[in-house]
């Protein structure tokens, strides 16, 4: 058993020494953010990175928590292909929750993990710019584009990451916690998808690695069975094919635009599994579906 355990830390040695010095971007969402065990765990893995050298950012997702808050207050709340339809009132509720309770919750657990984080939204020192989201409403009868829209309400999309401030913290020995939601020139408040606002911060960082934390093992073909490896040649097939659909088209193409932008690797895995960071970054055989070009 001792054998083991030590078998498992000379397994992770090439890849602490590989990733020592890097940043890596970590979208946390699903059931991992609702499980107060893998909470705690969640922050022991990024607690755990910082500490053998690497550069951990977290964008935080927030959803449930949003529903459930919508619903204690009463508000009305629905979804527009997909994405939640964000008035005035219901981003003072998104705000409240990500900023004040998601994220200070992630950072209480961090601290007590051992490192020392921080919590921030688009609003600290120009984070996150956004500009309003339009949705294409998309073809015509004769397959022609429309320009009309999806009125969405008050959600953004990113445009800038104000870099500086994410390496001032990275530097002072910081983990970033990171709510996504940004404001425009004239100080507008956005709701902004968390994988879109990570894949952003990777591409503005040049993070080693984009790494999304899902409620699935992976990216899985048309049988259900995992794909360990995923480019993009192959996801345009399985997306014409149907075999990819729903929430994952979505997570693929914030892979495939990090990596396009400069990140050097991405992964979508799972949230679910104790310890899933760990075992992605520093085990052979990984926790999820790694995506490439």
């Amino acid at each position: 058993m001792l054998e083991t355990r030590a078998d498992l830390l000379v397994e992770a040695l090439p890849y602490i020494r590989t990733y020592s010095g890097s940043t890596l971007v970590i979208k946390y969402g699903g059931h991992a953010m609702v499980d107060g065990d893998l909470r705690d765990r969640f922050a022991q893995d990024v607690s755990l990175m910082r500490f053998v050298g690497i550069n951990p950012v977290v964008v935080h997702g927030g959803g449930p928590q949003i529903d459930e808050l919508l619903n204690r207050l009463k508000i009305d709340f629905h979804f527009v292909e997909g994405q939640r339809f964000t008035d005035e009132a219901t981003m003072e509720v998104v705000e409240m929750v990500l900023c004040g309770r998601v994220g200070k919750d992630i950072v209480s657990r961090v601290t007590r993990a051992g490192s020392m984080a921080v919590g921030l939204s688009g609003k600290d020192s120009g984070l996150i710019r956004a500009v309003r989201k339009r949705l294409p409403k998309g073809k015509g009868p004769e397959g022609e584009h429309l320009d009309e829209t999806v009125d969405i309400g008050l959600v953004g999309e990113p445009t800038s990451i104000n870099v500086s401030l994410l390496n001032h913290l990275t530097a002072g020995g910081f983990i970033p916690i990171i709510a996504p939601i940004g404001v425009d020139e004239n100080g507008t408040t956005y709701n902004i998808n968390a994988d879109a606002v990570a894949a952003a911060v990777a591409v503005a960082l040049s993070a080693s690695k984009l790494i999304l934390l899902t409620d699935v093992t992976g990216v899985l073909d048309a049988s259900g069975a995992l794909i360990e490896r995923l480019g993009e040649a192959q996801i345009a097939e399985l997306r014409r094919a149907g075999a990819i659909t729903g929430g994952m088209l979505p997570k693929l193409d914030c892979c495939l635009t990090a990596l396009k932008g400069g990140c050097k690797t991405s992964s979508i895995i799972d949230g679910r599994v104790p310890h899933a960071l760990l075992l992605e970054l520093f085990t052979d055989k990984g926790c999820g579906t790694e995506i490439f070009l």
